[in-house]
């Protein structure tokens, strides 16, 4: 019974294990304001709507609507790979689902807003 047990914890830790940590990496908000604003050649992304960018977004920022698939991709061909690429959305649902297509694309070094531009706006300074 205890080996049941043991094959059983031992088969959940190696499932639990090999699953792909988050594609980009989240930043509280402090680091976030601190990073973008200490990089010459900045790629901050805004990956809301259009209509969402347009009632308030991260001074720099480059609006690419995650949801226009497309075009989204299109987009990202003109950024350098090599750098840091700084994304943000509403919560940081929609930028960690950009950011699994962005990895895929070979961008290496994608750092997340932890919580969103509604963290960000709640903050302004």
């Amino acid at each position: 019974m205890k080996l049941i047990g043991f094959a059983i914890i031992c088969s959940a830790f190696s499932i639990f294990a090999c699953q792909d940590p988050l594609p980009a990496k989240p930043i509280p908000l402090e680091e976030f304001k601190e990073r973008i604003s200490n990089i010459d050649t900045l790629q901050l992304i805004d990956v809301r709507t259009s209509e969402e960018f347009q009632e308030g977004h991260i001074e720099h920022a480059q609006n690419i609507d995650y949801f226009q698939e497309e075009a989204f991709r299109t987009y990202f061909t003109n950024y350098d790979k090599e750098e840091p690429l700084y994304l943000y959305c509403r919560s940081g649902n929609r930028s960690q689902k950009a950011a699994a297509i962005l990895k895929e694309m070979g961008f290496e070094h994608i750092y997340d807003l932890e919580g969103g531009y509604t963290v960000w706006s709640e903050n302004k300074e």
